[in-house]
Parts: structure tokens; C-alpha cells; sequence
């Protein structure tokens, strides 16, 4: 490996921490944490969900996505009801998520606003495209509903 992608993906990976810490601190008032609003975030992305097909998307761990569920439930953000299949669970918004969404959403582009602000639109294009290459032949088959 280069000396340039070991740089590249330590910078990646500090990047991607500072947007956690950035997250986190603007959903405090939620009382969400970023792996929480992460699960919030696909459920308003793609509607009702199993659990399986979150964590297959997040690519996280099952029982660490059962967790968040549960605590998401727990507090009232999501409602969970058996599938076809009694060991399925599917996960949905609930009224008062519906409710809250829109307005952590707000806050949410804050926070890329301000960690994006000194690229171009042109580049900001060009980084998520970038973004979306890296490890494609694993995520192709679990990004059937990103499209």
C-alpha cells in the first residue's frame, strides 16, 4: 500500500469522527446520538424497514443495531411490529419521529454546511461520488434500496 492511502484513509477516518462529534453535539437537544439518527435516517429514506435490512445497509453488527432499536423504541422514536415471518421485526417511524425529523433534519444540513463550506459545489459533487466508489463491489449488493 502507499504511504498516500494510508494518509488518505487515517483522513478519512478523522474526518469521518469530526462529523460524528458534530452530529452528536447537534442532536444533543434531541437526546439522539448520531448511530441513533442513522437508523432515523433510513427509515425516513426508504419507509418501513426490517432490522435486518438496516443493518445490512448501515453495515453494523445485528445486535448492536438491535440495541439502538431498541433504545429508539424505548424513547419513542420508532414502533416495531412482526413481519411475515415471526422472527422478522419491521421498524417504522413514529408519530412523533415524523413530527421531529423534519426539524433534526434542519440541523443536520447545518452541520454539512459548515463541515463543507470551503469545497465548491463541483467539488462537494465530486466528493460524494469519490466517497461512493470506495469498497463498491461489497456495497452493490447491499445498496439495492439507494438506487
Amino acid at each position: 500500500m502507499r504511504l498516500l492511502n494510508k494518509l488518505l484513509f487515517h483522513e478519512i477516518h478523522q474526518k469521518s469522527r469530526l462529523s460524528i462529534k458534530e452530529v452528536n453535539d447537534a442532536l444533543k437537544e434531541f437526546e439522539l446520538y448520531s448511530s441513533q439518527w442513522s437508523i432515523l435516517f433510513c427509515l425516513k429514506q426508504f419507509g418501513s424497514m426490517t432490522q435486518k435490512e438496516i443493518w445490512q445497509y448501515l453495515n453494523v453488527e445485528a445486535p448492536t443495531v438491535t440495541r439502538t432499536i431498541v433504545r429508539l423504541e424505548e424513547s419513542g422514536w420508532i414502533n416495531r411490529r412482526e413481519g411475515t415471518d415471526k422472527r422478522e421485526r419491521i421498524v417504522q417511524l413514529s408519530s412523533l419521529a415524523e413530527q421531529k425529523v423534519p426539524e433534526i433534519e434542519k440541523r443536520i444540513r447545518h452541520v454539512e454546511e459548515k463541515l463543507l463550506s470551503k469545497l465548491s459545489d463541483e467539488e462537494q459533487d465530486q466528493l460524494l461520488h469519490l466517497l461512493k466508489k470506495i469498497g463498491l463491489e461489497s456495497a452493490e449488493e447491499k445498496d439495492v434500496k439507494n438506487g
